[in-house]
């Protein structure tokens, strides 16, 4: 695996679903009119709670200001994850071949990232402003810029570089897990034919209505789980959706993989996760690595979303289960 730096600073913001009218006209702008604006890094998710949108400092700037808009109060600079040292994105590496490489060393290091899985690739978002405490508590060292946590993964050399720096070790919260019984499936498709499915897409985004079988969110098992994630990422196209939404679109313009795996979900956290908080994507990453299970990460605004084979779900919930048992 190799890490690139990519140049993207990105906001990540919350809609509420009440104001999303508010919001039409530059989310049509930004899905659809890429020759209007120069945002090359848009991440839109949907879930129950709200509509979480990743995008770059272009992409924001066609965001007005309203009561319907929470922003992280953080910019976060992006890391690429590349497989076998390729230059181009063609395959994503999955959460679980980076949780013991990446994320794991940043989790010690008190670090708090957020996750983003694609069909193309795997993107870590990492705090633009990061503190180190030294030994005496006193001097503190703000890295405004990333490229020397990026030099440092590179070179794999955390304990050696940071040498009489040492890290402020927080608690872990061990957060509760649910799994929703619809299934999912993880698919991409060519920029060129976007506005052939454009009205079906604009239907699934604005026009969604969660199923009569949804159980409060909370419960700890869900029958039924509204979740849709796009993203438009430096002209690549990723998309999850359950197996229903996925009727509703042309079945040749859909891309998946020749396997065609259907994927079932894992939610963390029965409340808002804090973006402050160190080691959720490692509790999760951590156990899958070990077991070898492939997974794909995405975190929201609220919450965080792990994508595992359906025909590993029941190993990978036993997994989680039996780690909370013993941390808690």
């Amino acid at each position: 695996m190799d890490l690139q730096l990519l140049d993207h600073r990105v906001r990540v913001t919350s809609i509420n679903k009440a104001g999303l009218w508010f919001y039409t006209h530059p989310l049509v702008k930004l899905l659809f009119l890429r020759h209007r604006t120069r945002c090359k890094f848009f991440s839109l998710t949907e879930t129950p709670e709200d509509y979480t949108l990743m995008l770059d400092e272009e992409g924001f700037k066609e965001l007005p200001t309203s009561e319907y808009l929470n922003v992280a109060e953080n910019k976060w600079r992006v890391l690429n994850v590349l497989s076998n040292g390729c230059s181009n994105v063609t395959q994503t590496v999955g959460v679980t071949k980076i949780a013991k490489s990446v994320i794991a060393p940043l989790a010690e290091n008190n670090v708090s990232v957020l996750m983003l899985s694609t069909y193309q690739t795997d993107y870590i978002l990492v705090s633009v402003l990061l503190l180190f405490i030294s030994y005496s508590g006193v001097l503190q060292i703000a890295l405004q810029d990333l490229k020397i946590l990026y030099a440092l993964l590179c070179l794999k050399c955390w304990r050696l570089c940071l040498l009489q720096v040492s890290i402020k070790v927080f608690n872990l919260t061990v957060h509760p897990v649910q799994s929703p019984q619809n299934r999912f499936c993880i698919l991409t498709l060519d920029p060129d034919t976007l506005p052939s499915i454009s009205t079906i897409l604009l239907e699934a985004v604005f026009y969604s209505h969660a199923s009569p079988k949804e159980t409060p969110t909370g419960s700890a098992d869900l029958e039924y789980f509204h979740f849709f994630a796009f993203s438009l990422i430096d002209g690549y196209i990723s998309i999850v959706m359950d197996t229903e939404t996925q009727k509703k679109f042309p079945p040749d313009l859909l891309l998946t993989s020749s396997a065609g795996e259907l994927w079932r979900m894992v939610r963390i956290g029965g409340q808002p996760l804090g973006f402050d908080e160190c080691g959720i994507v490692a509790q999760i990453a951590g156990p899958l690595a070990d077991a070898d299970i492939s997974a794909y990460y995405i975190s929201t605004f609220n919450f965080d979303h792990a994508l595992v084979q359906e025909e590993d779900i029941d190993q990978v919930i036993g997994l989680l289960h039996q780690r909370q048992d013993s941390q808690s």
